[in-house]
């Protein structure tokens, strides 16, 4: 056996867990990266692991309590409360007194095994004592919790809690109050929630501004879907790819093509993410394709064509050869098949649609050229 391989050799070797194998760990445990082999490792074998780095912990005469508290987060990659409660207590066997970081991560472990009731054990003995308080980090932990379990009520209690200790409310707490809120269905709570923390002068994240946005067109709000879009833009707040395809969705279920043009103009005036114009591009052609009105697709594609982008998804286009056919507009259906040659590879589900068209309507001509342009394409 090779005496110094590398750290993916290493992991070969734990799978084994033979005694040889950890001389090798013993070699690199200063910079060994044990999150990443505790990850890659099964419950058991990561025991292992974890237990010899323990013994090898307790050999060192310059052990520090972050080294203890590391562990006990490893016991919580591996969901191991009992093992993490054995670590924590040989800290104190050596010597080593608690620190409000090393019960953190005890809790985090508990919240990972799902022993609730043990994490508050711990954050009362935390709160009766006078060298690890409770942090920021503490409340944290116990708002997320609540917030990822849809407690909505332990959620609030949580974050009170945090308020009455006088704590700075973060981002992140907000990010766990709005989204579990929204889930739930409890959206007043959620608004009030996001009122707040515009109150405090704290900006929203993408998560926020997504589970704000996800609330107000569940409740099917033009009105305040429209605000809330000023709001962004006027802002210059994050916007991300789903927040639009929400927007398209919302329009496109109430036919408010109007608004769509409106909101694309707008992010186009504000120079957004030309991924994000171009999925309000490809909304409002198909919206203008299931409504029939070929004229403003064909104006809409031109549009998007000489801005540089193309559709993005080919059911797109199957919308827009649907409604060609619908009104037997075979002539205009060639005219935009050759103008989107240029920027768009038709798929097989395309030429698909086109085969079955122009069967039934019993244009054979254009049938036998279709099938020559998918063998030409290698799709048949």
């Amino acid at each position: 056996m090779a005496s110094s391989p590398g750290q993916e050799g290493i992991i070969d070797f734990v799978f084994d867990l033979k005694p040889s194998d950890y001389s090798i760990l013993n070699s690199h445990f200063k910079s060994f990266d044990f999150s990443s082999l505790v990850g890659a490792l099964t419950s058991d074998k990561a025991r292992l692991v974890i237990e010899w780095r323990l013994g090898k912990v307790m050999n060192e005469s310059d052990c520090h309590q972050e080294e203890y508290g590391d562990m006990i987060s490893l016991c919580g990659r591996i969901k191991n409360v009992e093992l993490a409660m054995h670590v924590f207590m040989t800290m104190e066997a050596q010597g080593l007194k608690p620190t409000s970081s090393v019960f953190n991560s005890l809790i985090a472990t508990c919240f990972a095994a799902g022993q609730v009731t043990t994490a508050i054990s711990l954050f009362e003995i935390m709160e009766n004592s006078e060298d690890y308080k409770p942090n920021p980090e503490t409340y944290d932990m116990f708002i997320s919790a609540f917030s990822d379990a849809r407690n909505l009520e332990g959620m609030d209690t949580w974050y009170s809690a945090k308020k009455d200790v006088e704590f700075p409310i973060s981002v992140q707490n907000f990010e766990s109050l709005i989204v579990a809120s929204v889930r739930c269905r409890d959206f007043e709570k959620a608004d009030n929630f996001f009122q707040e923390m515009k109150a405090s002068g704290i900006f929203p994240n993408v998560l926020i501004l997504e589970s704000i946005l996800e609330s107000l067109c569940r409740r099917k709000s033009l009105d305040h879907v429209k605000e809330f879009i000023e709001y962004l833009i006027d802002g210059g707040c994050d916007i991300s790819s789903n927040m639009v395809e929400m927007l398209v969705r919302f329009y496109f279920e109430f036919r408010y093509v109007g608004e769509l043009e409106k909101l694309l103009d707008a992010f186009m005036e504000a120079k957004r993410d030309s991924e994000f114009v171009s999925l309000l591009h490809c909304g409002i052609i198909r919206l203008y394709a299931m409504l029939d009105r070929l004229d403003d697709v064909e104006k809409s594609v031109r549009r998007m064509s000489d801005q540089g982008l193309s559709f993005k998804c080919s059911d797109d286009v199957e919308k827009v050869i649907s409604s060609y056919f619908r009104q037997a507009a075979y002539g205009r259906l060639e005219l935009f098949l050759n103008h989107i040659k240029g920027f768009y590879k038709l798929t097989r589900s395309n030429y698909d649609l086109l085969v079955a068209g122009y069967k039934r309507a019993g244009l054979d001509d254009k049938l036998d050229s279709v099938i020559n342009d998918m063998k030409l394409a290698r799709l048949l």
